[in-house]
């Protein structure tokens, strides 16, 4: 009989699994990350079903002690890929939010100072002769 974590685990990743599949975020994920999420997830649940592969894995292939080492690592890598993504996304965000205030900014000081009388009213585009 399997212990009772690894059932809990095999339960918590296939909920990740459905929620994951039935989300709204497909349109705006590519792909490419769908694909490695999912292989993610296969390969978390292999890893909880055959704990001593991995210890294997990380013992021949990469010179690890252990099998919860080689996860620790991995999972230490990947946190670190997300936080840098994450970042460059808030920074190209706020950038665009700042772009955005600034011409909103602009047109309000140009409508604002056509209404006192400051500046001339628009120039109307020039008509295209007749062809």
């Amino acid at each position: 009989m399997k212990p009772v974590i690894q059932t809990v685990l095999l339960i918590g990743i296939a909920a990740v699994m459905i929620m994951f599949v039935r989300g709204q975020h497909g349109v705006r994920m590519q792909a490419s990350k769908r694909l490695a999420f999912i292989a993610f997830l296969v390969l978390n649940a292999y890893a909880v079903v055959r704990p001593e592969d991995t210890t294997w894995v990380a013992v021949h292939v990469f010179g690890i002690g252990r099998g919860a080492d080689l996860l620790l690592y991995a999972l230490i890598v990947t946190f670190v890929f997300v936080v840098i993504n994450f970042y460059l996304r808030l920074r190209e965000s706020e950038q665009r939010v700042t772009e955005l205030a600034r011409a909103v900014a602009i047109r309000d000081a140009e409508l604002l100072n056509r209404d006192r009388g400051l500046l001339p009213p628009p120039m109307a585009a020039p008509a295209e002769p007749p062809t």
